[in-house]
């Protein structure tokens, strides 16, 4: 079952958030924590979250927040986060997820959905090429962190 984030689900999705990083080698990189993450949720509607459930446990999910396309002149959405535990992969959760989104998109009237992938992430690559992603090899993301 894929449903909206409940506060509830926090501690569970911030647990998968680190799952994600260990497994994205970014560990070190995470400096947030459950409570901002909920606020930001819940309070400031900052970003979008979907899990998904497997026997009343969360084990999977996805993050989103809203962009902006100027040569659309119209609304979208980035998918910071998609990601289902290891021990449920390739069980077509993580298809499931994407086109929950996806259905989303469509269904509130926005022009597109982005995301990045790490370039030496091939399982991932090819998922999203298998869902008919055009994965850009000639564009890359530019960071400046505060």
């Amino acid at each position: 079952m894929i449903r909206a984030a409940e506060r509830k689900d926090v501690p569970r999705v911030w647990a998968l958030i680190q799952e994600l990083a260990d497994y994205e080698r970014l560990a070190h990189a995470v400096t947030g924590n459950a409570s901002d993450l909920e606020r930001h949720i819940f309070d400031e509607r900052l970003c979008l979250v979907f899990v998904l459930e497997k026997d009343e446990e969360v084990i999977g999910y996805t993050l989103s927040f809203p962009i902006y396309s100027t040569f659309r002149t119209a609304p979208g959405l980035w998918l910071e986060d998609l990601y289902v535990t290891p021990s449920e992969r390739g069980k077509g959760f993580g298809k499931a997820l994407l086109l929950h989104l996806l259905r989303y998109c469509r269904e509130n009237g926005l022009a597109r959905l982005d995301w990045s992938v790490l370039d030496w992430n091939e399982p991932s690559i090819e998922f999203y090429k298998a869902m008919g992603a055009d994965v850009m090899p000639d564009w890359r993301i530019c960071r400046v962190s505060f």
